[in-house]
């Protein structure tokens, strides 16, 4: 039997202040890039929260942290029933984006042993490292060599802009050991169950406390490269111009185009990178990047949107004469929720008095690495007009109560078996 869970809104809340105190901007902002100062130091205090709440604490060869409760009668051969989230931020960010799922779950372990609740299967809280794309371009860098989404080699390759590489940034975090040891087998947890903010608008606007997430979509992104022919804005006439810049803005429509005609309401096209060459008012573009993502929680509606966007990029850069070379970011499958751990939060749910939704995460998050390793499944709750990755990013203490008291249930039950 699950006991009555008391949460201590007011240190949970005291934490996520104090967490977002560790940051590069000026509150309200949180900017925490991977590996920074402001990074380690926070790192550090959270590996300092999870001692005193009396978990044993490692970190493997990228960061990931690992906060363990082991019962006093299990031996280490059963699969622990894992949650986590993320505490890098975006520049500019707020202070709830993954904080949330780590703090909340430090909760949610906390209130659960104050209750007097004695897991049969271990119970591990991870701190993934780098879920955003800040320092390499690239989410999620910690649960992708969990589970095995990335080589170690093209891990260690990854630069940042100033050209330094990911083993620089290990060596100043202290990080000796070999990426090769990070990877988890398939089946290593018997769950994971992450707690996040929305970071849309839904639950709000249907006054519902609680999104139960059954699908995640999968993300791809591209970087395009176009090279036309540059001259003097003034000298040379328009039927003669090969303009790169033009070819770019053609191809950006073209994404927009090909996510709205998908037949899939969950298909999104962005081109969120574009960066032109000379960059002159007087000059015309010769030399255009753009990065362009594309997702869906269908992978066949995604392909064929993406296939559409290179027939596209074909036609128009043939038609103006511009070349262009295209490489592939990342390509990551969706994943679908397991659905008896959708259902055990339902339950969960049910048995609080909190209304719920099952939705979709059209954001994707270190879970969606994870489903590669076990079962998984995510617990919304709202955030203030939906907004995230800003300062003024807001979920209320009674929210997240609400999200913690949720996810130590469905943590209970699953950690019971």
């Amino acid at each position: 039997m699950i006991p009555t869970l008391s949460i201590d809104t007011d240190r949970l809340q005291r934490w996520l202040d104090e967490l977002a105190q560790f940051s590069e901007a000026a509150p309200p902002a949180v900017t925490r890039v991977l590996f920074s100062d402001e990074d380690l130091a926070a790192r550090a205090w959270v590996k300092r929260r999870f001692e005193e709440e009396g978990l044993t604490v490692r970190e493997d060869a990228v960061g990931n942290i690992f906060g363990r409760w082991q019962p006093a009668t299990e031996t280490g051969s059963t699969p622990a029933v894992a949650t986590g989230s993320h505490i890098d931020a975006i520049p500019n960010a707020g202070r709830y984006d993954g904080t949330v799922g780590v703090l909340g779950a430090l909760e949610a372990f906390s209130a659960l042993r104050r209750a007097g609740f004695r897991p049969v299967r271990p119970l591990e809280l991870i701190v993934f490292t780098a879920e955003e794309p800040t320092r390499f371009g690239l989410g999620c860098l910690g649960s992708r060599l969990l589970a095995g989404a990335i080589t170690p080699d093209r891990a260690a390759a990854l630069t940042d802009a100033d050209g330094r590489s990911l083993d620089d940034w290990r060596a100043k975090a202290g990080l000796a050991q070999d990426l090769a040891n990070v990877r988890l087998h398939a089946g290593h947890y018997a769950a994971f169950v992450e707690l996040h903010i929305e970071q849309g608008p839904l639950l709000e606007r249907q006054h519902t406390p609680i999104g139960i997430v059954s699908a995640i979509a999968g993300p791809s992104s591209y970087r395009l490269r176009l090279i036309g022919e540059g001259g003097h804005a003034g000298a040379v006439l328009m039927p003669d111009r090969h303009d790169a810049g033009l070819a770019a803005a053609e191809i950006a429509l073209a994404v927009e185009r090909a996510a709205k005609s998908s037949g899939s309401p969950d298909t999104v096209g962005t081109t969120g990178v574009f960066r032109q060459l000379p960059n002159a008012i007087n000059s015309i573009p010769c030399d255009v990047t753009l990065e362009i993502d594309v997702r869906d929680t269908s992978l066949d509606t995604r392909t064929a949107a993406w296939a559409q966007v290179e027939a596209a990029i074909a036609e128009i850069c043939a038609r103006r004469g511009v070349r262009w070379t295209l490489d592939t970011i990342s390509a990551n499958p969706p994943a679908t929720c397991a659905a008896d751990l959708v259902e055990t939060v339902s339950r969960a749910c049910a048995a609080l008095n909190l209304p719920s939704q099952r939705m979709v995460s059209r954001a994707y998050h270190d879970t969606l690495f994870m489903a590669q390793i076990c079962p998984t499944t995510m617990i919304f709750i709202p955030c203030r007009g939906g907004v995230s990755h800003r300062p003024d990013e807001y979920s209320s203490p009674e929210q997240i109560a609400a999200g913690v008291r949720v996810l130590a249930h469905t943590l209970a039950q699953a950690a019971s078996q």
